[in-house]
């Protein structure tokens, strides 16, 4: 299965201090052990499993299905690994509102330290972040941003948007190893618990859109707008998510007249430029079905919440075997730390609860009767 998104309800407030300075030491300790048994490139892996980063900020002590949850221990995982994360050659960096927008100077000084070209890990930070905002029309805004990569130049991101209109907030999970191309299916996962309208420019159904929306960038404003002005009494169908309305002339103009001049080659390199942003995006998408017949997919990526199944077999049944591959990681971290007794029980404890929440019965350890 493909998994990569999670849905999480919006709750306000933040973490007590008392308990956040618990989660860094925790996120440290497991962060640690991790990286000296299996490589740096391990914790990248799993922590792109939005069900292994769940079952992670369980095992943290933070509230299990929370929205908070990803901004907390992106946080505590950042702030728990500075002592040791230069010398095992992994970088966390980023966070919520406007320390996301550091991220790219962040890496920057990392790379420095570490001997490696910025470059591509600027790019993929900030493309991730473009595509979730731009790309992907979705209904929720990005308000954090996690990057991580190691020396060998793999990365990953875990970033997460809001929707005020529902209550709810969405994990975005990626994984260098699984991005081949940034603005075709490039997510590491894909689940969710509810699904809406969307404008997906990153579905492999919208490559004819993304191709014709590269071209109406490439072509003269002037031209366009006049083909844009014909279409005024078009009535569009109901379910469609982009209106006609949605193109304000003015504004369009003057970012077309730049894509113009910069005649970006394809769809990747347009959503890159600056100044281009969603609503640019809606507008040439609209563009590109109603003169190029090119419509972009309106399928939400979103799949299902539980990325092991349903406790009652809903959309299919728990895969144990996996489930349990992912329950046993944690459970092996922790009890390789250099953590204390009580502290280990308490973390195995706050794991097991994870798993009677998720309809899950752990094989024998102490956590079971939890």
């Amino acid at each position: 299965m493909k998994r990569g998104f999670a849905n999480l309800p919006l709750h306000g407030g933040k973490a007590p201090r008392w308990l956040f300075s618990r989660m860094k030491r925790m996120a440290g300790a497991m962060g640690q052990v991790i990286c000296e048994e299996f490589g740096p490139d391990e914790l990248l892996v799993r922590l792109s499993d939005p069900a292994w980063f769940q079952a992670f900020g369980c095992v943290l002590g933070f509230d299990w299905h929370s929205s908070g949850v990803t901004t907390t221990v992106c946080g505590a995982l950042k702030e728990g690994t500075k002592s040791f994360a230069p010398s095992v050659g992994l970088f966390v960096g980023g966070g919520k509102g406007g320390r996301s927008r550091k991220t790219p100077q962040e890496i920057e000084q990392a790379c420095d330290g570490f001997g490696l070209d910025p470059a591509p890990l600027v790019y993929a930070s900030r493309m991730s972040a473009k595509v979730d905002s731009a790309a992907l029309q979705d209904g929720y805004q990005i308000y954090q941003h996690c990057f991580l990569f190691t020396t060998s130049g793999r990365w990953a991101v875990v970033q997460q948007g809001m929707n005020d209109a529902n209550g709810y907030a969405r994990r975005y999970h990626w994984l260098a190893d699984r991005v081949d191309d940034f603005v075709c299916e490039p997510h590491a996962a894909i689940a969710a618990q509810a699904r809406g309208a969307a404008l997906n420019m990153v579905a492999e159904e919208s490559g004819p859109a993304r191709s014709a929306t590269a071209d109406s960038s490439r072509a003269h404003p002037d031209k366009l707008l006049a083909e844009v002005g014909r279409l005024g009494g078009l009535t569009l169908p109901r379910r469609h998510e982009v209106l006609l309305s949605d193109i304000n002339p003015r504004h369009l103009h003057k970012v077309m007249l730049t894509t113009y001049e910069r005649q970006p080659e394809d769809f990747e390199r347009l959503l890159g430029l600056p100044g281009v942003g969603a609503k640019t995006i809606r507008s040439l998408a609209l563009i590109a079905e109603l003169i190029y017949e090119a419509p972009a997919s309106q399928r939400d990526p979103a799949v299902y919440s539980f990325a092991h199944g349903g406790k009652d077999g809903h959309p299919y049944p728990v895969n144990r075997e996996v489930y349990d591959q992912s329950i046993d990681f944690l459970r092996q971290s922790l009890d390789r730390s250099r953590l204390d007794q009580s502290e280990k029980r308490e973390a195995l404890r706050k794991l097991g609860r994870f798993l009677a929440r998720r309809g899950h019965q752990p094989i024998q350890n102490e956590s079971a009767d939890a």
